[in-house]
């Protein structure tokens, strides 16, 4: 088969297309024929090995020292069934499902385990759009509901709202009753007001931490904020939550769980069957929308990394196989 292999750590060229052979099936697996997969930040991370902070060694440690373990990168998908294992009874040939996986999906086959992060696609997506779905919005539902507690009468603020995970965000802190401020370029503003946000602010020339709101979660999609200096924007018992670990979020997190009032947050948002089904939901009810900036074939796969890393799309950058 056709795969995208990343032979080191490096920019966006040391991506290279080759013949490899096409993974095997367990009695509980299936084998999905791969029709997109997009470009997501972990994507680019992983392939310059760019490691926050403290988890530089331990990163390079668990996933390569100088080339990442396994060749093939790429973590999330759609496409359809071609084969299932003898013991399957989720799946058939012919499905179109859509997901994520550690890694694979830049490939025109990838082997997944029945129960794995996987879902039957909704009908209303194409392949590419519903690739892009599981990164961000796995990743925004699993910060605003099950971390910052969003709910009804919740006043949201999303720094980076217009990016992959802002995108959702936005959309799924709406979708939980929320208040939501979105700040972003101006550029941008009408795609996020598209998308449900009731405020906005623009980055560039305006400070949301002067403005005197007080707000019950803030989400730092960008890595531009900190607890510090967002605090006094929380109210007495604010989420601050964030994607980017480092020291002093850990010691942040540690500190304010005993002493409370506003607290910091993070985690690492790994998406199951369960998230999986639960936004093929939202989308089918018209909750939550994916939204394609460009698309391009596999064999252009380091042009799109390098589109992607350029951060100019109001979209996501999708690789179709």
């Amino acid at each position: 088969m056709k795969a995208a292999l990343t032979p080191s750590y490096g920019p966006a060229e040391v991506l290279k297309t080759a013949d490899v052979p096409a993974p095997t099936i367990g009695e509980r697996d299936v084998l999905v024929e791969v029709h997109a997969s997009p470009v997501t930040a972990g994507d680019r991370r992983l392939r310059a090995a760019d490691f926050p902070s403290i988890t530089a060694a331990p990163g390079r440690l668990m996933v390569g020292l100088l080339r990442p373990k396994p060749p093939v990168q790429g973590t999330m998908f759609a496409g359809r069934v071609l084969r299932v294992g003898s013991a399957v009874t989720e799946y058939a040939v012919g499905d179109d499902v859509f997901g994520s996986t550690d890694h694979g999906a830049y490939a025109e086959y990838l082997a997944m385990p029945e129960s794995g992060a996987m879902a039957k696609m909704p009908a209303c997506l194409d392949y590419a759009e519903a690739a892009a779905v599981p990164y961000g919005a796995v990743t925004a539902l699993r910060f605003l509901r099950d971390l910052g507690a969003v709910g009804p009468g919740s006043k949201v603020l999303i720094v980076g709202a217009s990016g992959g995970v802002g995108r959702f965000a936005v959309q799924i802190a709406k979708h939980l009753g929320a208040e939501v401020t979105g700040v972003c370029s101006r550029g941008s503003f009408e795609l996020v007001r598209q998308l449900g946000a009731d405020h906005l602010i623009d980055y560039e020339s305006q400070d949301f931490t002067q403005t005197g709101e007080r707000y019950d979660v803030i989400f730092d999609i960008a890595g531009v904020t900190s607890f510090r200096s967002s605090r006094q924007s929380l109210t007495q018992d604010g989420r601050y939550l964030t994607l980017f670990f480092s020291v002093g979020v850990l010691l942040q997190m540690a500190v304010t769980a005993l002493v409370g009032g506003p607290r910091a947050k993070f985690s690492v948002a790994l998406g199951d069957r369960s998230d999986m089904e639960q936004l093929r939901d939202l989308i089918e009810r018209g909750v939550i929308r994916p939204i394609v900036a460009q698309r391009f074939p596999l064999d252009r796969i380091a042009e799109a990394h390098a589109e992607a890393e350029r951060g100019r799309n109001a979209g996501s950058v999708v690789v179709t196989v």
